[in-house]
This record gives structure tokens, C-alpha cells and sequence, in this order.
């Protein structure tokens, strides 16, 4: 699986794509993270990808042709099953939409900045947003690292064991049951006697109720979006 990511700050991507997961999952071959550093497809001598509003107001707005030029030539040299803006307006990032995306092939992300990004090249390249909470950053690099990791680790191969991505909080819509290790006393502070015991359908019957308990304590909507 691909991703390109157009970005005016590339810089900011490197730590996030050079660790962990994401950094183990680029070396088997299973994942491709290429950034783009938008600047290098601005023609005036500046290099600049902004401009002031039109109608006026606060703010600049990223223009068209650069990002246009570098879409199309990533176009041009394969075939792209989303090319995603991410954007405070978009729809928000859950398990849902990591799981449909981690069957995509190729994907391309739009980092935004400043006011924002023209309006055109939204409604003629973008195919979908997403937005990683009702808040703003200052810019589109931070919930791309997001989007990325929640989605690359879905992928068969990328985790050591590939049951953990499917247990994983809101893979059910429901959060994850409590987990422990040792010591099994800890202070006097002991784990559950039933997960001790090595009886697999019993713990996995507790498990469950915990998850149940701990989404209708913290997040009901989960509940109410399951029914």
C-alpha cells in the first residue's frame, strides 16, 4: 500500500514515518510513505504556494497550481483510489474508515496551511475528507501521521500478531477490556483472578462484559451506534 503526501512542511512528517510500527512496516515492503514538499511544484521564483483571498479577510490560501502539478504527475504514474484532504470539516477519522481504507491500494493526502486550500482543488481532485476532531492545528501534517498509522497497522503482516489490530477499541464499537501483566500482586494490588486461571472462554466471556461495561460508562454513543 502507498501513500503520498503533499506537504508545504515536509519536515514534520519525517519523525512519525522513521519509528515503530510505521518504520518496520516500510522495511518488509508491506507499506510505501513518500512525502512531497508542495514548494518544488510552485513556478514563481519564490517558490511560494499562497495568496491573499479573494473578497478580502484574514489569512492566506494555498492556490491551485502547485498542488495540481503534483497531483497530476503522481496521477500520471499510477492509478489512485482516494486522494484525501484533511480537513477540520471532514468527516471524522474512526475505526470504520481506517478499516475501509486499509484495503485501498494507492492514496494520496493533501496537507493544508494557513487559511486554507482553494476551494477548486476540492471539488475537482479531492475524493474525500477526513478530520481527526472538532479542533484546528496548524496544519494537515499532523492528522495525516494520524491517518496513516491507524490505517498501516491494519494491514495483514504489518503487526506481529494480527489477531491485536482486530481486538483493538471500536473494532466492535466497543472500547478494549482492561489488560494487565505481572506482577499478579502489585502493592496489593491484584489482577483479576478469572485471567489467572487459564480458562479461555471464561476470560473471553469476562472480557467482553468488561468492554460492555467500560463503553456504557464512557462512550454510550458507541452503544447507541451499534444498535
Amino acid at each position: 500500500m502507498r501513500f503520498d503526501i503533499i506537504s508545504v512542511l515536509p519536515g514534520l512528517l519525517e519523525s512519525p514515518f522513521a519509528h515503530s510500527i510505521l518504520q518496520r512496516a516500510q522495511k518488509k515492503g508491506i507499506s510505501e510513505i513518500v512525502v512531497h514538499n508542495l514548494r518544488d511544484y510552485a513556478t514563481n521564483k519564490q517558490k511560494s504556494v499562497d495568496d491573499y483571498p479573494y473578497g478580502g479577510g484574514s489569512g492566506m490560501v494555498m492556490t491551485i497550481p502547485p498542488f495540481a502539478a503534483c497531483i497530476e504527475k503522481l496521477q500520471s504514474e499510477r492509478e489512485y483510489d482516494e486522494i484525501i484532504f484533511m480537513s477540520p470539516d471532514g468527516e471524522t477519522l474512526n475505526q470504520g474508515i481506517a478499516n475501509q481504507l486499509s484495503i485501498k491500494k494507492n492514496i494520496i493526502i493533501l496537507c493544508g496551511h494557513y487559511k486554507g486550500i482553494d476551494q477548486r482543488i476540492r471539488d475537482i481532485y479531492v475524493t474525500r475528507e477526513i478530520s481527526i476532531g472538532d479542533y484546528v492545528l496548524s496544519g494537515g501534517e499532523l492528522p495525516a501521521a494520524v491517518l496513516v498509522d491507524a490505517v498501516v497497522r491494519l494491514i495483514p503482516g504489518v503487526l506481529s500478531d494480527e489477531t491485536s489490530a482486530l481486538s483493538d477499541s471500536f473494532q466492535d464499537d466497543l472500547l478494549d477490556a482492561p489488560v494487565y501483566t505481572r506482577p499478579a500482586d502489585w502493592n496489593g494490588h491484584k489482577v483479576p483472578d478469572i485471567l489467572l486461571g487459564g480458562n479461555t472462554p471464561e476470560i473471553e466471556k469476562w472480557r467482553h462484559e468488561q468492554a460492555l461495561e467500560r463503553t456504557r460508562a464512557r462512550r454510550p454513543d458507541l452503544l447507541k451506534r451499534g444498535e
